[in-house]
């Protein structure tokens, strides 16, 4: 049986928006109260100031008009949006930028890591950089790098990776002037390895920490 909305009762001091503890918040544009009973905008009450936070709520059915943020996320059946299962695969679908009438569809590349990569070009000189970013974010041990050559061949070696220094040192087998396209690739450091595969009848077996994840049972 479903309880009855209670009655609002003004504060005995007047209308107090003041943001408190336990109490109603001023008008802002962070996350609100709901205020307890309340089905739409028609019976909210007007002496009520505009609502702050809002710990725990269960919700059958949820619309979201313009933006929707948070920290984590963990959902017991299918996320979706457009028709699209996000967790499923992560793709995007937008206009083809060539062919009228057309759109254009891509998905995110999948792999048994958190990778991460940059690329670029290495012409006349023998160094890639390292992002300075990547000393608190990848495993160095981790680190490999793809070389294509351009024009000539140039028999291309990677010579050293600096970690401290941050950069890759490329050499030229053959000696002759370096031109070539480079990509990077590293895994991440900050949290678990990945357990690609595990024993289990659903993802709450996984053996490894859940909470990092957006999982779709």
């Amino acid at each position: 049986m479903t309880e009855p909305a209670k009655e609002f009762i003004p504060s005995p001091q007047s209308k107090d928006c003041t943001k408190k503890a336990g109490g109603w918040g001023v008008p802002m544009a962070d996350p609100e109260y709901i205020w307890y009973g309340n089905k739409g905008e028609d019976d909210y009450p007007e002496d009520a100031c505009l609502p702050y936070h809002h710990v725990n709520a269960q919700i059958d059915d949820f619309t979201v008009n313009q933006v929707l943020t948070g920290n984590t996320g963990v959902f017991s059946t299918e996320v979706s949006a457009g028709g699209i299962t996000l967790t499923s695969r992560k793709p995007f679908d937008i206009p083809h930028p060539t062919k009228e009438g057309h759109r254009l569809r891509h998905v995110c590349l999948e792999g048994p890591e958190s990778g991460v990569y940059y690329r670029g070009r290495l012409s006349n000189s023998n160094k890639i950089n390292i992002p300075e970013y990547w000393g608190g974010l990848v495993d160095p041990n981790t680190i490999t790098v793809n070389l294509t050559q351009i024009r000539t061949s140039q028999d291309l070696i990677v010579d050293e990776i600096s970690w401290e220094e941050k950069f890759i040192k490329v050499k030229s087998g053959n000696a002759v002037g370096i031109d070539c396209y480079y990509v990077v690739y590293g895994e991440r450091s900050d949290g678990e390895k990945l357990i690609v595969e595990y024993e289990g009848k659903s993802s709450d077996d996984y053996p490894g920490d859940n909470s990092i994840y957006s999982i779709n049972k």
